[in-house]
């Protein structure tokens, strides 16, 4: 019987750092186990920056997870895409990297038993992953020898210089880099990026790591329990194929790594979770942890769109008889329209003087067309995609039967709360006032989506009812804390109440964080890589960064 030091449950974001990390020691022997299918390198729409439309909805690609009806959108299911491939959502995503704002990690460390998990300790973490190439090499702020290249939005397009220009006179100064010492503001974005080609977790931890013979990856592995010897994990079983006979590897740890849906959903059909619950679907409870599936956080946005007087948008590349010298451009040159992923700007603002740091997040698009590449306008546009980045309403995620491959039930309970839905009214208020300023006359046809007749509280809110869409940031499910309805032990990430089972992704936040969940996810990673291994954890990097009402 071959046994494994450590088996990590998702071929993911997180699960491709970790892998990295404790496979670095040839002592450790690591299976990676991924329902998906491998990210082959010659697949273009994993690998062209600009194909990122064509994965979302695709079942070769996505999951293709529903939420339930949700009661505050008008008994709406949003869909929501989940990688389907090695590398997670990480080969399907828009690539834009955020690390949220320092104050998300202060509010972190807030919580009991935290302190560890403050900006100054989480900064040398994302410090060691990253290899910005916009930054100075002598830039505390940013890494510069990390596997995870990014490269910064050339911007070039004149509607990217108008709106920053516009954000500018509606009262929103420039920063220099909205992941360094200011967030606040609006600047060229940093992507996962490397001349020209989308660069996943896979592409930068699990592929360079996977010429070590004591690391193992098997793709089209879909783990249906974690196996137990009494309140100790001790491997996992998993099947091949839907129906097909269950194969079962054993551990010294067994880590999941399958994001804020999988995760709980595996951990409840394992007999982790609300008993209560767990007994009424025939499950026989390992250990009652009610914090399983609970706390789930999202971030909801939309799409304001304007017609383009001047033709300067990307609308016409988006014609079929184009494609050809584009994806020739792309495959021989790696330059053109297909070599970014056009989210290129944006900024984060505050809606209201109540907050203490910037709660809106802005990406701007130089064309008018849904994430999922259906409905562009019929000319020239251009967009902001908007919307809260902390709202307090909170979610679940439950299943809803012993079947592995059932999805579960997701609810978001969007706009359920007064503070949620105050801040979709002012975010669609300074959307508006930023796109409305004499920058952007020049280019400015009119707004077309939603459109001058909504203008009220109601009918702004009715519009984010039916047009609201997930920005894909699913979190916070399996939250690291010491009180009762936490489930992960923030010093060791070991699941609480049980032995040899740990928990490494975007389910352990506490808190959903202020911009794209990625960068964040990956800092966990390589933070939690430490704390598995005994390391001596990265000294804490004291800098100071940017509070409303200070000095600097």
């Amino acid at each position: 019987m071959t046994k494994y030091d450590f088996v990590i449950v998702g071929g993911g974001s997180a699960g491709s750092a970790l892998a990295a990390r404790l496979s670095a020691d040839p002592l450790n022997k690591v299976l990676v186990l991924e329902a998906g299918r491998p990210d082959y390198p010659w697949d273009v729409f994993i690998h062209m920056p600009a194909a990122l439309t064509f994965p979302i909805g695709s079942r070769f690609y996505d999951w293709k997870y529903e939420s339930e009806p949700e009661p505050h959108m008008n008994g709406r299911r949003i869909y929501h895409a989940r990688g389907k491939v090695l590398g997670g959502s990480s080969s399907i995503n828009g690539m834009i990297f955020q690390r949220g704002n320092p104050l998300d990690y202060e509010r972190w460390a807030a919580d009991p038993g935290m302190a560890s998990w403050d900006y100054a300790h989480c900064l040398p973490y994302f410090n060691r992953m990253e290899n910005c190439l916009a930054a100075d090499p002598d830039d505390p702020y940013r890494g510069h020898d990390g596997p995870l290249v990014l490269e910064r939005g050339p911007g070039t397009n004149p509607l990217f210089q108008a709106m920053l220009a516009a954000s500018e006179q509606a009262g929103y100064p420039p920063t220099s880099d909205v992941n360094g010492e200011r967030q606040e503001g609006f600047a060229l974005f940093d992507r996962n990026i490397q001349r020209g080609r989308r660069l996943s977790a896979a592409g930068a931890y699990l592929h360079p790591a996977m010429r070590r013979p004591n690391l193992t990856v098997r793709t089209r592995a879909h783990v249906s329990r974690v196996l137990f010897d009494g309140n100790r994990a001790t491997g996992v079983e998993y099947t091949t194929k839907r129906g097909g006979a269950p194969h079962r590897v054993y551990a010294g740890e067994v880590i999941l790594c399958g994001g804020a849906i999988n995760t709980p959903q595996l951990l409840q059909l394992s007999g982790i979770g609300n008993s209560a619950e767990l007994s009424a679907l025939g499950i026989d409870p390992v250990h009652h942890l009610p914090g399983v599936g609970e706390n789930l956080q999202d971030h909801l946005e939309v799409y304001i769109q304007y017609a383009s007087t001047r033709p300067v948008s990307m609308q016409p590349y988006l014609k079929w008889r184009h494609r050809p010298w584009i994806g020739a451009q792309w495959l021989f040159l790696r330059s053109g329209p297909a070599a970014t992923n056009h989210f290129e700007a944006g900024g984060f603002v505050r809606s209201n003087d109540d907050v203490a740091y910037p709660n809106l997040m802005f990406h701007f698009l130089p064309i008018a067309v849904r994430y999922d590449g259906s409905s562009p306008a019929g000319g020239h546009g251009y967009q902001v995609h908007v919307g809260p980045m902390y709202s307090d309403a909170r979610g679940s995620v439950k299943i809803k039967s012993r079947d592995p491959r059932e999805h579960p039930a997701l609810r978001f309970n969007y706009l359920s709360t007064d503070q949620d839905r105050r801040e979709w009214v002012e975010a669609v208020r300074v959307a508006r006032n930023i796109l409305n300023q004499a920058a952007l006359d020049e280019f400015n046809g009119g707004e077309t989506s939603p459109g001058e007749s909504v203008q009220t509280d109601e009918e702004i809110l009715d519009w984010v009812r039916r047009e609201g869409e997930t920005a894909l940031h699913p979190s916070c499910t399996a939250r690291m804390g010491v009180d009762d309805m936490s489930v992960v032990d923030p010093g060791s990430m070991r699941v609480h109440g049980v032995e040899g089972l740990r928990a490494v992704d975007a389910s352990v936040m506490p808190y959903v964080t202020n911009g794209n969940i990625y960068a964040p996810v990956m800092m966990v990673a390589e933070k939690a890589a430490d704390l598995i291994l005994g390391n001596t954890p990265l000294a804490p990097v004291e800098v100071p960064f940017f509070r409303q009402g200070s000095d600097r």
